[in-house]
């Protein structure tokens, strides 16, 4: 069992994304080590411990103290060797790994859309609650051959983008 990192802040998001891993990790094989951080420090600490076990990873949910930290985050990994997998596609043109998040050009359209009927006077209480539907996939493949990884074929297929 290879061992996933889940490193973010603890919020009420940390939560949802903690039971959605742990509800996860059994049928993918791997097991789940967590660790709650807030400060760089947490940061810096979570991620060499986490570098000190063999064959693991790093999985960021999208949170404000990891975008707001990511360069550390990029950084750290990269320098620990550590495959990481980060909520949004600028984590990976700043240098990360992979991403694999909801598609952020789809969603601000839909709160646009959103804000115009609201504008246009519906209430706001009537409107439907819509959950993303669109996801994107980005792989850097330059950061891949950095950690001496091998992408699967099947994965540069399937990514939205590639970045080489």
């Amino acid at each position: 069992m290879h061992p996933l990192r889940l490193a973010a802040a603890k919020t009420t998001a940390y939560d949802y994304f903690l039971r959605a891993a742990e509800s996860s990790a059994p049928s993918l094989a791997i097991k789940l080590v967590t660790s709650p951080v807030e400060t760089a420090t947490d940061i810096e600490r979570a991620i060499e411990s986490f570098a000190s076990a063999p064959n693991g990873g790093l999985l960021l949910p999208p949170d404000g103290t990891t975008i707001f930290h990511r360069g550390l985050i990029v950084e750290l990994a990269a320098r620990r060797r550590l495959p990481a997998v980060y909520p949004f596609h600028f984590f990976v043109t700043g240098g990360g790994l992979m991403s694999y998040g909801t598609d952020q050009v789809e969603m601000f359209r839909q709160t646009a859309a959103y804000v115009d009927r609201i504008l246009r006077g519906d209430n706001s209480a009537d409107l439907p609650v819509q959950a993303t539907t669109k996801f994107e996939t980005i792989v850097n493949l330059k950061t891949a051959k950095a950690l001496g990884l091998t992408v699967s074929p099947g994965l540069l297929v399937a990514a939205d983008e590639v970045i080489e």
